[in-house]
């Protein structure tokens, strides 16, 4: 038989090597084609007498990705229109298609013949629940081989088997913690944890998977086996007694109860233990199905899986503009962000010069390079000749002139627009007339900065955040002239060093620092109001952000809030910045000398390691504080969010950013917008327009006009329309085709 997405072929001792390799693909994913290609070649493979077991590996340099979610949006669009007509009948059929590929699973188990899964690069998802049905598991011994049922990051879970296997194989307590967390192993962790037989040298991968085969590999999963007996003992036991009610807790306390699908896998393990492996299923296709109708897993397969995977791959890229492929990139400015951009661009294997205004300043720009890179080395993340190849391609230096024949130049100089017009006259002196200008500003206008070059078509902003080796957002920043084929370069560098690009157009603060500058401003202001200061950390935690507002001021220097405010009040005026935030703010730099983590003293104290930060005490007798019961934490959690989500409606409003993807995706990967929302535009649109408008007017009779709903939304809730409706980005682009 002759399948599209494999080909199966039998040697002399009668193994079959099904060999995964999707055409036109790039990785291979589970699509529905492909899961009934494997459903015939599990049936050829029964049916043929001269075959004795089979080996399934990949044709790509990646195992799989696992499923293609888009697959299970499609099943949710299909739901939400059957549930209108029949609701019962719609449960279901999403029953039904969330047991299709944990059935398949079961089938290839208990076919009667030996399956082995050869494992040569990454395998996620599906992919690994798919080897962990495989009655034997051999992987690569390579960096390039990582494993991981990493569903719980986009709001499901492992539903083909994953949380039945895993604690059946590994002991419970990390087998929970990989479920719960995602956990990526490596083959030599996945092998200390029973997940995998044996790590094979890559060249003999193939043949270490048959001679498993050949030398009499039992087709019987041990569960399926008389007398098994789990790895971690049974729940009721000792040391079930040990493992559960710590484990609730610690869940509880890392997700605060936002995450419906790291809840149910707790569920699925503890009750898929207690009863025979095929009721276990059951259950987890129950839970399964109980997840996909939530709010949380429909904003977050949307947006940290479709939506990220369109921008990364370029969805908002000017079409007709030929791909660049840079030779030599210019970073001016060797300073912390300039030195991480100049890792970056070398890790991605482009050779990068480094300016700064003397030698010393710029080889200590490159010193910052080595520093990470052997920090890898030392953690075994990284081999030493990959720490030579990533500082042979920096080039320090002191003269502008070794800028000639770069593509495109970032600079990366000190906040101050006389500065940065040096900087680019000296740059655009030696360059090509077709290189592009960016500038990493984060405060000053794009466009006021376009007028310093004398070619403000090829000058554009490419704001990264900091640190630049871990954030994975660029804004990328158009001024009023900037032309298509700067934009194009600008995507196509933050594209090749593996960061995720949204365009946003010129305003004060882009989109990012408008958002988190009221995050941090709404805190300020509860301070001021005597809300305990603990309690407005505890709410942002418990309200789904990854720090709270007063510890991200630290972070980012609490004398920068005060050079921020104070250069507003100089643009726009004293009343655009309250007076008592700015008494505040002066208060904790000028009285207190409390500039942040930087000086071991802001908001926290930072005493020596292995001490932990903790809150100055002095912060409440700043003001009367209220006593804590008469704190409506519900209102503070509403509060922080609500004041991100109607500032990126402005944004909106204003035309900043155009498309709600980028406002979404955004939001998560810039300031770790409560992710289990799908971002700051999903947040409103998963409570409703109409809906949110009340609840922002109620909060601004109470606190003030940064709750005031913009036109667009109070329109958007007359209609009853969402932001994916409103502002549709495939419209868009299905507008481009037929034009």
């Amino acid at each position: 038989m002759t399948y599209t997405n494999f080909t199966v072929e039998t040697d002399a001792d009668g193994i079959a090597l099904v060999t995964w390799n999707m055409p036109d693909r790039s990785m291979n994913v589970f699509t529905e084609e492909v899961m009934g290609e494997l459903d015939k070649i599990i049936d050829q493979v029964v049916a043929d007498a001269g075959i004795k077991g089979a080996v399934i590996t990949s044709g790509k340099e990646t195992f799989s990705g696992g499923a293609d979610l888009t697959m299970l949006q499609k099943m949710l669009g299909i739901y939400a229109k059957e549930k209108s007509k029949d609701p019962e009948k719609a449960a279901k059929l999403l029953f039904d298609n969330a047991g299709r590929m944990g059935a398949l699973w079961r089938k290839l188990e208990t076919c009667g013949k030996p399956w082995v899964s050869a494992i040569n690069g990454t395998c996620m998802g599906g992919a690994f629940e798919l080897s962990l049905a495989c009655h034997g598991r051999v992987a690569a011994d390579s960096d390039k081989v990582k494993m991981a049922l990493p569903e719980v990051k986009v709001g499901i879970f492992p539903g083909a088997g994953g949380t039945q296997r895993a604690p059946r194989l590994a002991d419970p307590q990390s087998a929970l913690q990989m479920l719960t967390s995602g956990q990526t192993l490596s083959p030599q962790k996945a092998k200390g944890m029973n997940l995998i037989h044996e790590i094979a040298e890559p060249k003999k991968l193939i043949e270490t998977a048959k001679a498993m085969i050949r030398n009499g590999l039992k087709p019987v999963q041990p569960w399926d086996e008389k007398g098994f007996k789990l790895p971690g003992g049974p729940v009721y036991s000792a040391a079930g007694a040990n493992l559960w009610p710590p484990a609730i807790a610690i869940l509880r306390r890392e997700t605060y109860g936002n995450y419906p699908a790291a809840t149910a896998i707790l569920k699925c393990v503890y009750e898929g233990l207690l009863v025979p492996f095929d009721t276990g299923l059951r259950i987890e296709q129950r839970y399964f199905t109980e997840i996909m109708q939530t709010r949380e897993a429909a904003a977050m397969i949307r947006s940290l899986f479709v939506s990220l995977q369109e921008l990364n791959k370029g969805a908002r890229r000017p079409e007709g503009i030929a791909d660049t492929k840079f030779k030599k990139i210019g970073i001016i400015g060797a300073g912390f962000m300039g030195a991480g951009i100049a890792y970056v661009t070398a890790k991605a294997g482009i050779p990068v010069v480094l300016v700064d205004r003397d030698q010393e300043a710029a080889d200590k720009g490159k010193a910052h390079s080595d520093s990470l890179i052997s920090d890898q080395v030392k953690k075994g993340r990284a081999k030493p000749e990959e720490r030579e190849r990533l500082l042979s391609l920096i080039t320090p230096s002191a003269d502008y002139a070794d800028l000639a024949g770069c593509d495109l130049v970032v600079e990366a100089v000190f906040e101050d627009s006389e500065v940065k017009k040096a900087t680019t006259e000296k740059a655009e002196a030696v360059l090509k007339s077709s290189a592009v200008f960016a500038s990493n500003t984060s405060t000053i206008p794009i466009t006021s900065l376009g007028k310093n070059s004398v070619r403000p078509k090829n000058f554009i902003g490419i704001h990264f955040f900091s640190p630049v080796d871990k954030m994975m957002l660029v804004e990328i920043i158009m001024g009023k002239k900037t032309g298509d084929k700067a934009l194009a370069v600008a995507m196509d560098f933050v594209r090749a060093i593996k960061k995720t690009p949204i365009v946003v157009n010129d305003t004060r603060g882009f989109y990012v620092n408008r958002c988190v500058l009221r995050y941090m401003s709404e805190a300020f202001k509860m301070l001021i109001e005597g809300v305990p200061a603990a309690m407005i950390e505890n709410a942002a935690k418990a309200a789904g952000m990854p720090v709270g507002p007063l510890a991200l001021t630290d972070e980012t220097a609490v004398d920068l809030a005060q050079k921020i405010m104070k250069q507003t009040i100089r643009d726009l005026g004293e009343k655009a910045v309250d007076p008592r935030q700015m008494a505040l703010i002066n208060t904790m730099v000028d009285s207190h000398g409390r500039l942040g983590r930087k000086n071991t003293k802001g908001f926290y104290d930072y005493p020596a390691k292995p001490a932990k930060k903790k809150l100055w005490p002095g912060l409440k007798d700043l003001y009367p504080q209220l006593a804590p019961e008469k704190v409506d934490v519900e209102e503070i959690k509403q509060r922080l969010l609500s004041v991100i989500a109607l500032e990126a409606v402005r944004v909106m409003e204003e035309g900043i950013v155009t498309d709600p993807r980028e406002a979404d995706v955004g939001s998560i990967l810039a300031f770790g917008f409560a992710p289990y929302t799908g971002g700051a535009l999903s947040y409103i649109d998963g409570i409703g327009a109409k809906k949110f408008v009340k609840i922002a007017k109620d909060l601004q009779k109470k606190y003030g006009a940064e709750f005031k709903a913009p036109k667009l939304l109070v329109d958007m809730a007359e209609k009853g329309e969402t932001f994916y409706q409103r502002f549709d980005p495939y419209a868009k682009a299905e507008e481009k085709k037929a034009a």
